[in-house]
């Protein structure tokens, strides 16, 4: 690879690389802000939900303690005992309430307790065991107790949790009465599990719908609520405490993957389509690359193409011309002379008439104007031919030129004409590339043409004994203008169009070439037939 290709090599290795790194830097710059915006907003998402399922059982809970008070209100006002029945029909209003405590103050020893007429919730409680119970939470939760006085003085009512180690399996809810002037706790002690079974279910199925799954669990009591049954969902991603039961988390997931595992598949996703971009671009280099290196490496054949073929051509015309003005002159007395001058000439011109031939054959070959005419043909009929023009000339340049046909061949269809070109153009590469310095005459100048049949094919060959063709270069020398680059081919001179020549007349006669070749050993061309079996 010459300088000037490199040069555009790194050129386009550059114009496509740089912008291809700014673009992938800036995208995975963009992605992760992008991906820290879309998690934020699934976070946002996933709280305002939690946040609407606490601040509906927060409003449910609210409506129990307002129709509570105005309860215990009207019974004050009317200086009575509590009216049964309507106790009954607030229990059976608020299924997960099971008992209702009025205290007089945080220290208050006599602790009201309004249960239904039967006395029995959906656990039973002994007053005498309560109490003492009762008056300890109180006392423990004196601080809340006090902040929710402080709201009741600025004018509006609030709900808190008691705290409470000695009712593991109840919660507590405290309020201060909206009424009564001496301020009075109203306690409401809730199954939070009957709560959310049956108050909070239809709120986190409807909140949830087919995208999410909300959880409420209370690992101490193991106690777990889903939004749906399916179980096979991924984990928790967001969990918050519910505000009327600390105990019980609030949880929410998405159905089948996390946040984390989209997020992820979108920056893979992302990142993949970034490297098929990246790879298209310097796929699309590479083939321009590569187009200009073959433009830029036929260009220069071509150069070396006309060169070879201008001095091809002036050697022998500068022969012919330099012995026929000799003769004309009538410088040669000798009649010896005479003729061996006349013989040279008639061999350059016929190498001429050969180069010539050549280059209109390739002409007609690449413009697709040759045309073939095939007929029933003897191969042994060429093999001779080719003895007959080539042995003499051969022998008297060193060679020993053989001839080994196989008389069983049938006759086959072929053009004459255009397999005697192209055995000609072996042979005459078998003679220019025998030529091995360090070996004798008698070892490399040795041309041997072949005919032979193999199954449904007949073939001819051509062997020598020369410097062979490199391995990586066998694929290669059927190109046009192709020459190798090693051994003594800058010493011969060609066109590089012969072996194109053989396999375009090949082709035509759905036939091949076989080549088996090997360094400083010599060269077999085989040209393979096929025939009908007739």
């Amino acid at each position: 690879m010459n300088k000037t290709t490199k040069r555009i090599g790194l050129i386009l290795l550059i114009i496509i690389l740089l912008p291809t790194v700014v673009f992938v830097i800036n995208e995975v710059v963009s992605l992760n802000n992008n991906e820290k915006i879309i998690k934020r907003i699934y976070n946002d998402q996933l709280e305002a939900i939690l946040y609407s399922v606490n601040q509906y059982s927060e409003d449910v809970v609210s409506s129990w303690a307002k129709r509570i008070n105005e309860f215990l209100d009207e019974s004050n006002k009317a200086k009575t005992k509590f009216n049964t029945k309507k106790v009954d029909s607030l229990y059976d209003e608020f299924p997960s309430l099971m008992m209702i405590c009025v205290a007089d103050s945080i220290n208050d020893k006599n602790i009201e307790i309004i249960t239904p007429k039967d006395e029995t919730g959906y656990f039973q409680f002994d007053n005498s065991e309560i109490l003492p119970r009762l008056r300890k939470i109180l006392i423990r939760n004196e601080a809340v107790l006090k902040r929710l006085i402080t709201y009741k003085k600025e004018g509006y009512r609030k709900l808190e949790p008691l705290k409470s180690d000695s009712l593991a399996e109840v919660s507590l809810l405290a309020f201060i009465d909206n009424y009564s002037s001496n301020k009075k706790i109203i306690c409401l002690v809730i199954d939070p599990k009957v709560f959310v079974q049956r108050i909070l279910s239809s709120k986190i199925q409807e909140a949830a719908r087919s995208e999410f799954i909300i959880s409420i669990t209370n690992p101490g009591l193991n106690f777990r609520f889903n939004s749906t049954l399916d179980t096979q969902k991924s984990d928790i991603q967001q969990q918050r405490a519910l505000w009327i039961f600390p105990d019980f988390k609030i949880g929410i997931s998405l159905v089948g993957k996390t946040i984390d595992d989209l997020v992820k598949e979108r920056i893979m996703g992302n990142i993949m389509l970034i490297g098929l971009v990246t790879i298209v671009l310097i796929s699309g280099a590479w083939f321009i690359f590569r187009n200009i290196k073959k433009e830029m490496q036929l260009a220069q054949i071509k150069s070396d193409f006309v060169s070879n073929v201008s001095h091809e051509l002036r050697t022998p015309l500068s022969l012919i011309s330099m012995f026929s003005e000799t003769l004309e002159l009538d410088r040669v007395k000798s009649e010896e002379k005479k003729r061996e001058y006349y013989s040279i000439i008639s061999q350059e011109a016929n190498r001429l008439g050969r180069i010539v031939n050549t280059i209109l054959s390739f002409s007609k070959m690449e413009a697709g104007k040759r045309q073939f005419n095939f007929v029933d043909a003897y191969i042994n009929d060429i093999a001779e031919n080719i003895n007959r023009s080539y042995k003499f000339h051969l022998e008297q340049k060193g060679f020993t030129f053989n001839l080994e046909k196989d008389e069983t061949i049938p006759i086959i269809k072929i053009d004459e004409e255009a397999v005697s070109e192209a055995l000609v153009n072996l042979v005459d590469n078998a003679v220019k590339y025998s030529d091995l310095p360090d070996r004798q005459a008698s070892q490399q100048k040795v041309i041997t043409v072949r005919t032979g049949k193999e199954n449904d094919f007949v073939f001819i060959e051509v062997e020598d004994k020369g410097i062979g063709i490199p391995q990586k270069d066998q694929k290669k020398i059927y190109e046009k203008f192709f020459r190798v680059s090693s051994g003594n081919v800058h010493n011969v001179k060609g066109s590089g169009l012969g072996l194109s020549i053989v396999k375009h007349i090949m082709d035509a006669h759905n036939g091949r070439i076989e080549l088996t070749s090997e360094l400083n050993r010599g060269s077999r061309f085989r040209l393979v037939f096929p025939f009908e079996k007739n």
